[in-house]
């Protein structure tokens, strides 16, 4: 079972999107880990909270529940400080 979860919230053809799944893969180096890339325009909930936000990063460990690390680009200091905690 994976150490980490990680949700992206995102839009279909978002090159932010898809640039900071490929930072966070990246960074995360030789760890165990799932990210999870989902369409907010596919629900309207998640549309009206992440709408100017995306790419937004959530981030979760085992039996925690999961924070928002950072939207737009990948914050590398929050990752590390997700990380080490």
């Amino acid at each position: 079972m994976p150490a980490y979860n990680f949700t992206i919230y995102s839009r279909s053809y978002c090159h932010l999107c898809e640039d900071m799944r490929a930072a966070l893969s990246a960074a995360l180096g030789e760890r165990e880990y799932t990210i999870e890339m989902v369409d907010i325009d596919a629900d309207p909930a998640l549309l009206a909270i992440y709408d100017e936000w995306v790419p937004a990063l959530l981030a979760g460990k085992i039996n925690t529940p999961a924070v928002r690390l950072c939207h737009y680009f990948l914050d590398k200091e929050r990752l590390a400080a997700f990380l080490a905690a």
